[in-house]
């Protein structure tokens, strides 16, 4: 089983899509990584020679943020919003969508599970027709 960045990628799936279980790799920058180390997208991990392999993981290290790293950098970031008090970094603190959705209705993931308010509801004598 080939392990790159701390993480086993799956045997039977085509490398362009295996180094896509490593968080902060997509599809793009897979095809590229495979390109500078010139192995063919279409290859089984289980085909992979340990040379591959190898090629592969010095890439991944050297070249790319991946895995803790780069939860770290992006923690450190909304931690450094939230410092200087930007409207992004609110939003985080408040626990609220950050990227300008709506939240008058759905948002209910980030909001939670509904409140029930006393008063809200059908008024009196407008019963259902």
């Amino acid at each position: 089983m080939a392990r790159v960045a701390g993480v086993d990628l799956p045997k039977e799936k085509p490398v362009s899509v295996g180094l896509q279980y490593i968080y902060g790799i997509g599809s793009t920058l897979s095809q590229h990584i495979l390109a500078t180390a010139e192995i063919d997208p279409g290859t089984k991990i289980k085909d992979l020679t340990e040379e591959q392999v190898a090629r592969i993981r010095d890439i991944v290290d050297k070249q790319h943020k991946v895995e803790g790293q780069l939860r770290r950098e992006i923690q450190s970031n909304i931690k450094q919003l939230i410092e200087i008090g930007s409207y992004s970094g609110i939003r985080h603190r408040m626990n609220l969508p950050v990227h300008g959705q709506r939240t008058r209705t759905n948002a209910r993931t980030k909001r939670g599970a509904r409140k029930t308010v006393a008063g809200r509801g059908q008024k009196r004598g407008l019963g259902k027709k």
